[in-house]
């Protein structure tokens, strides 16, 4: 047996435990944002020893934990990236909340931790592309007419987040249950789609967005 093939199971089992870190720190921070890295290891099943070894402080496995989330936002635009710049924007709208949905809860995490842990400036960066093109997206549909324009697209960008965060919330305390279909009729409503065209528009887009890719999680 070679040293590189007796190595493989060691770093098999390095790459589960750090899966399995950021799995749980996902979770329990969304419960718990002062919870410590020693807590943290042993809900992971892990030594702390082996925690500090893949992330040798908070700061560290805060960042990791934001180029996770980089990684998935990304990716889920990429995805759904033809529904969203083809379709008319009312269907665009649906796409992207279909697409961003699953990834919501690192999008949660990170809006949570920006207040004094990440900082805003770099939660700003991870989420500048989703924010993009949320915004291009209303712009495009208030002048098609297909949207208000009460606000400016940003603002209205803005406000959506916000609304789809707190539905987010609700998803994490049990209030609510979901698929992402109920926040993309919300929000086709609040960018000022009929209650009815916004249903149609979701029961059709709905089946057409890819699944996305999530990082593994052992």
């Amino acid at each position: 047996m070679t040293k590189s093939v007796a190595r493989e199971p060691l770093r098999r089992n390095a790459r589960a435990n750090r899966a399995r870190i950021l799995a749980t720190a996902r979770r329990e921070l969304g419960h718990n944002p002062d919870i410590t890295l020693e807590e943290l290891a042993r809900s992971a099943g892990v030594v702390r020893r082996t925690l500090f070894g893949h992330f040798p402080g908070r700061e560290a496995l805060l960042e990791a934990l934001a180029e996770e989330a980089s990684e998935s936002l990304r990716g889920a635009l990429a995805d759904g990236a033809k529904l969203m710049e083809t379709e008319p924007a009312d269907r665009a709208l649906a796409g992207f909340v279909f697409s961003l949905w699953p990834v919501g809860d690192r999008y949660r995490l990170l809006l949570a931790l920006a207040r004094r842990d990440l900082g805003a400036d770099r939660v700003a960066e991870v989420l500048a592309p989703a924010r993009a093109k949320a915004t291009a997206i209303l712009r495009r549909g208030q002048q098609d007419g297909v949207f208000h324009t009460h606000l400016p697209a940003e603002a209205l960008s803005a406000a959506l987040e916000a609304m789809t965060v707190a539905l987010l919330e609700s998803v994490n305390t049990g209030v609510l249950e979901d698929d992402g279909s109920r926040v993309a009729i919300t929000s086709l409503i609040a960018a000022g789609v009929p209650q009815e065209r916004a249903r149609t528009v979701v029961a059709e887009v709905a089946p057409t967005v890819p699944a996305p890719k999530l990082p593994a999680e052992e």
